[in-house]
């Protein structure tokens, strides 16, 4: 499966990639869980078929995830139990880990073909290593996500996936920026100049 147009308009592809869960959340606050599961579904049906027919493909990961979301939101609403929405997140996040993990295990570190558009200068101990650092990063968020919605209400959990759980994800992306710097090709050719 060939990847999203790298070249693409950042602003869109976030828009694709966290839109449907803003409208989630949004709808949450308006209505109710089932409304926003329904809202939540849709918006990701539209996000992939949008990104079907502006980019000719789907990325991998925006597939996973809408599969995962059109799987645990019809059971949500299905059997009118919160409960699946809540832990799409944790089976998500540990799926992705395990992916990771397998990757850096063969030595074919499965984040380069999510993301090789991001850092085209990151040498493969880079790739090695931030695989390795996600694949971690990711097993804490599944962790995480089960502790909050098991032991909080769903308005808390829902604002935890706002206020924690995104910003979580973007601290650490930015922490691993000092070493995707360190591991890029264009840095060891600066060394050697």
């Amino acid at each position: 499966m060939t990847q999203p147009d790298p070249k693409a308009a950042p602003s869109q592809n976030l828009i694709v990639d966290l839109g449907p869960l803003v409208l989630f959340l949004l709808t949450y606050w308006l209505a109710n869980v089932w409304v926003a599961t329904g809202v939540f579904m849709l918006a990701t049906l539209s996000a992939l078929i949008w990104s079907k027919l502006k980019h000719g493909s789907v990325s991998v990961l925006l597939m996973f995830s809408g599969v995962m979301v059109l799987l645990f939101g019809g059971l949500t609403i299905w059997l009118h139990d919160e409960t699946f929405i809540k832990m799409k997140p944790t089976l998500y996040y540990a799926m992705v880990a395990g992916i990771l993990f397998f990757g850096t295990l063969t030595k074919k570190p499965t984040l380069e073909r999510v993301m090789a558009h991001a850092y085209p200068e990151l040498s493969q101990q880079g790739w090695h290593l931030l695989t390795r650092n996600f694949a971690w990063f990711f097993v804490g968020m599944a962790l995480l996500n089960e502790l909050v919605w098991r032991n909080s209400s769903t308005g808390f959990w829902m604002g935890y996936k706002l206020w924690g759980a995104l910003p979580l994800t973007f601290l650490f992306g930015a922490i691993n920026i000092p070493m995707i710097l360190r591991h890029s090709t264009s840095a060891d050719e600066t060394k050697e100049a």
